[in-house]
């Protein structure tokens, strides 16, 4: 996969930030060499985030984000203020776009306080720096530039790769699958598959398959028996997607690992304690608990669509109770999450790292506990502890 192909998912989140008529949506269409935000004088022309997928070197595989001015007024104004802020539970880096002709206004400061609370890297671009008769010392996090004449925006890109932290590559089959071993995929295609495609982590799995020069097996589940008879030995690994997990562990000998695309992923993101804590919460659950089922993608739901209708399903079958289902998609994920006795959140695989931390110490904050799809269905199916076991891990 090309740096232009790589997911949303895994690349660099960059917001920018700032109040109405900072110069914000200008410096960011230098910034991205493209017209990505309409611009005016009018102030509040940004009214909602617009996003960009790209590279900027030196950081690579980006999504800039425009957002609007933090100082917007009004009912109206409130909601635009609302979204900004949920934008920053995505944020990987910030860039603080300012009037280099004035010092920073409270609204500008009080964004600054959020950067640091959420232990967000940041830049200030001090803009309009054009017409200043002097340009003052910068600091290690200021910058002066200028939108209009291009000032300084090269050395912006490379202030901001400066205060990025860089963290080491992670695999997703670390300490499971090695250079010239098989994995076994199992991919059901029914009706709730994507038309003509794989989901985002079945392809990252078999491409980091490929990278490792191993063998990727993918069936579906009436292949599977056949398939592995077919191997001359045993598969490093099993994986499933999480529907099929009962199925899929009554032909897989006790003796082959076997897990989830989204147990693996749960791993792969330093999400799996936690999530497995939640779990035990499902058999404490009661007539009417409040539980909320949260997509991270919107999608067109249908019939047997996993979070309105397998889920619940799973859940009554486990508990013998029938719980009260909420749900929700996408960016709709609640700030106030405290009347639920457990969430369990889809595997994240279209939010960024930063974004499904959020989530989860948002659900922490509020005392509910967590867990994903693949690990719930798991859970209620019996199998949890084996679908862990190879990552040595214990189910708490």
């Amino acid at each position: 996969m090309g740096l232009n192909e790589t997911m949303s998912a895994d690349r660099v989140h960059i917001g920018f930030f700032g109040v109405r008529n900072a110069g914000k949506s200008s410096l960011v269409n230098v910034v991205t060499g493209q017209e990505m935000a309409v611009v005016s004088d009018v102030k509040g022309t940004t009214t909602d985030p617009v996003k960009k997928s790209m590279e900027i070197l030196p950081i690579g595989p980006v999504v800039i984000i425009d957002t609007p001015g933090y100082d917007d007024e009004g009912a109206l104004g409130e909601k635009r203020v609302k979204r900004t802020k949920d934008i920053l539970r995505s944020t990987d880096l910030a860039v603080l776009v300012s009037d280099a002709g004035r010092e920073l206004v409270p609204a500008e400061k009080e964004l600054l306080k959020m950067f640091d609370d959420q232990k967000i890297p940041y830049v200030i671009a001090r803009n309009k720096s054009d017409l200043l008769s002097e340009i003052p010392s910068e600091t290690e996090r200021e910058i002066f530039v200028s939108a209009k004449t291009g000032m300084n925006v090269k050395e912006l890109r490379e202030k901001l790769a400066k205060v990025f932290p860089k963290g080491k590559e992670r695999k997703i089959l670390s300490g499971i699958v090695s250079p010239g071993d098989t994995a076994v995929l199992v991919i059901p295609i029914d009706e709730s598959a994507p038309k003509g495609r794989l989901i985002v982590p079945q392809q990252q799995v078999i491409r980091e398959l490929l990278d490792m020069h191993s063998v990727a097996v993918s069936v579906q589940v009436g292949e599977l028996e056949r398939s592995l008879h077919a191997l001359k030995e045993d598969p490093a690994v099993v994986i499933t997607d999480s529907q099929a997990f009962r199925r899929v562990s009554e032909i897989v000998p006790e003796r082959v690992p076997l897990t989830s695309f989204s147990i693996l992923f749960a791993r792969y993101k330093g999400e799996l304690s936690q999530l497995l804590a939640g779990a035990s919460v499902l058999s404490e659950l009661q007539d009417s608990d409040p539980v909320l089922i949260s997509e991270g993608c919107t999608h067109h739901r249908q019939c047997g669509d996993i979070g309105t209708v397998k889920l619940p399903y799973l859940i009554h079958a486990f508990t013998g109770n029938s719980v009260k289902v909420d749900t929700s998609s996408g960016n709709g994920f609640p700030d106030d999450l405290t009347k639920y006795k457990l969430i369990i959140h889809c595997g994240g695989c279209m939010l960024n790292e930063r974004e499904m931390h959020a989530r989860l110490q948002l659900a922490e904050s509020a005392g509910v506990p967590i867990t994903n799809y693949g690990i719930a269905i798991a859970k209620m199916t019996g199998i949890l502890e084996r679908s862990i076991r190879s990552f040595g891990e214990q189910e708490e």
